[in-house]
């Protein structure tokens, strides 16, 4: 019960944070980079830390949290539950911490490091979805490498920096693909999946949604987004929806929207530019979908902004 406290609380300071002497601290102190102040995954924090050499005082992770290294190759102490040991790491080196570990640690040099704290809750329900009673069981590994892993962790990277370009949608599947990856290669009971029949891969989808992105001010045709990956455009269609859950039209659509709420917000520009921008084939189309979508006029909502 402590602890989904203590995540429900995580969940309120949107940092990475731990337990210390019964107070939720921040995890790291040390300056932290996030592109955007509201991540749209859900139950997923990230953040990324030049970390320098100096102690973490005892302390207990209420979450899940993978710390993936991108610079420098130094080494680190820790200890916990009764054990003391030294790890030798470099660029692509992890560390894995479930919830409910108490340890300290001493970084002996500076490193570049993306930390990911997941929710325990969240991973209890992806579990379920996965028709796994119960929420999976890990053991901490205070130094591993996984190229699936690291990938995974540096494109939800990537996405932060450049302030989630592609979407919540694509945000989303980072975050639940993380976790999959976690429950099939890390936990105590490996978690094994059924081949998926259909879909599309997360690279091809990645392009087919930067497509979208980079011409959202054209007349878009599904045949068009379908050739940049060699699919008809019924397959595409079809396989878009099936790994997605939205279709490419409704998926277009909410990056219409988020793009034209950006210009709302950030200029001045008259709601005919804006309208144009975005792909609509008039102001009165706009505006209409606009209201139908948001619940307000296009100026109604930039005047509450």
């Amino acid at each position: 019960m402590q602890n989904q406290t203590n995540s429900e609380d995580l969940s309120a300071t949107g940092r990475i944070s731990v337990v210390r002497d019964r107070h939720l601290v921040p995890l790291l102190t040390s300056p932290h980079s996030q592109a955007s102040a509201e991540q749209p995954w859900k139950g997923v924090l990230l953040e990324s830390h030049l970390v320098q050499p100096g102690e973490i005082p005892q302390h207990e992770h209420p979450d899940l949290v993978l710390h993936l290294q991108l610079t420098d190759s130094d080494d680190f102490e820790w200890w916990s539950a009764g054990k003391n040991a030294i790890e030798q790491t470099r660029p692509g080196s992890m560390i894995l911490i479930p919830p409910g570990t108490s340890d300290r640690l001493r970084w002996r040099g500076p490193s570049e490091r993306l930390i990911v704290s997941v929710r325990q809750s969240d991973l209890a329900h992806l579990a379920n979805d996965l028709g796994v009673s119960g929420t999976p069981e890990f053991t901490t590994n205070w130094s591993f490498r996984d190229l699936s892993t690291q990938h995974l962790v540096t494109e939800m990277g990537r996405e932060t920096r450049s302030g989630f370009p592609l979407g919540s949608l694509y945000a989303d599947l980072l975050a639940i693909g993380l976790q999959t990856q976690l429950f099939k290669s890390h936990a105590v009971d490996p978690l094994k999946t059924p081949a998926l029949k259909g879909g599309i891969n997360l690279p091809k989808l990645k392009r087919a949604m930067e497509y979208i992105n980079t011409n959202l001010a054209e007349d878009l045709h599904l045949e068009a987004i379908a050739n940049e990956l060699d699919l008809s455009a019924s397959h595409f269609a079809h396989e878009f929806r099936n790994t997605t859950g939205q279709t490419p039209y409704q998926y277009l659509l909410d990056q219409r929207m988020a793009k034209a709420k950006d210009l709302l917000r950030r200029t001045h520009l008259p709601v005919q530019y804006i309208s144009a921008s975005t792909g609509f084939s008039s102001s009165a189309n706009f505006v209409r979908t606009f209201r139908q979508r948001i619940g307000l006029t296009p100026e109604a909502w930039r005047r509450n902004q």
